[in-house]
């Protein structure tokens, strides 16, 4: 559905670049890429624990199949990559792998057709939301005006989201390190690596700590690039109007590669840091 009317073609990119808001500031929360993160994070607990109550031993269905497939590769990752015995980095693993996997996912919509969804039911709820003076505009640029269609649906194209999940591997890392070295241990490494000297403990903190810190922000950033870049290719496909779903297959199924890759990268990276931060140096 490409911009039209008083719609320029800035103001459409920019529509589905933007998400509803509350607050302002630090303290301002993505409505749109948080709530759809969150139901997607109940719908995979809540898939995967309706299939472990049901599993049988004879003929599984196709989703059980599928979920056992998943989790069976899972498990063979974490045993390859993760050489300390440990009860809840697989689970962990799991979590992570299908949470960004389904948040991945929610791209191949087309960007279109939620917001539209939703700014339609806001104008139909509240039609006093909408930002500017409605007169003069045709129904569509109406139900886009509306605050409802400020809805960012792949989270992971939100750079709030994906720092927030590497923020949560960041505690873990620092979580992994003091239960498997104590706080003192997890001190000294910091302090005496790579050089164990004293003399060399301001050198070796800024070293580690650095090292420390661009282990999260790099799973972050690399995950928020590329399903942006890839967010705004599929806007500018929207753009061609009606001849768009074509164009949409065909990159779509270039990025199914994308979303998956980027799953992967992002749980094979936490196992990578968990594990050494678990072993000792």
């Amino acid at each position: 559905m490409a911009a039209e009317g008083n719609t320029s073609i800035q103001g459409y990119i920019n529509h589905h670049l933007s998400d509803m808001t509350i607050g302002e500031g630090f303290m301002a929360v993505n409505v749109g890429a948080l709530s759809v993160a969150i139901i997607l994070g109940f719908v995979f607990v809540l898939s995967f624990m309706v299939v472990g109550r049901k599993a049988t031993t004879g003929v599984p269905g196709k989703f059980q199949c599928f979920v056992e497939m998943i989790i069976e590769f899972i498990a063979t990752s974490v045993k390859e990559t993760f050489h300390v015995k440990n009860k809840l980095i697989a689970p962990i693993a799991l979590t992570i792998f299908m949470w960004i996997f389904l948040m991945n996912l929610m791209k191949l919509v087309p960007v279109d057709w939620l917001p539209t969804v939703f700014g339609a039911v806001g104008l139909l709820i509240n039609p006093e939301a909408i930002k500017y003076n409605v007169e003069g505009y045709s129904l569509l640029e109406k139900i886009m005006a509306h605050p409802w269609s400020y809805m960012t649906i792949a989270p992971t194209t939100d750079i709030n989201i994906t720092m927030g999940l590497a923020l949560g591997v960041f505690f873990l890392i620092v979580g992994y390190s003091i239960a498997f070295k104590g706080v003192g241990g997890f001190l000294k490494e910091l302090s005496f690596t790579p050089f164990n000297h004293w003399a060399l403990v301001p050198f070796n903190l800024v070293l580690e700590l650095v090292t420390l810190i661009s282990k999260p922000v790099s799973l972050g950033l690399r995950l928020f690039g590329n399903l942006y870049a890839g967010e705004v290719i599929f806007i500018l496909i929207a753009l061609v109007g009606l001849y768009q779903l074509p164009l949409h297959f065909a990159w779509a199924v270039f990025h199914i590669l994308v979303i998956v890759l980027q799953a992967f990268l992002f749980m094979m990276l936490t196992i990578v840091y968990l594990s050494m931060a678990a072993e000792d140096h």
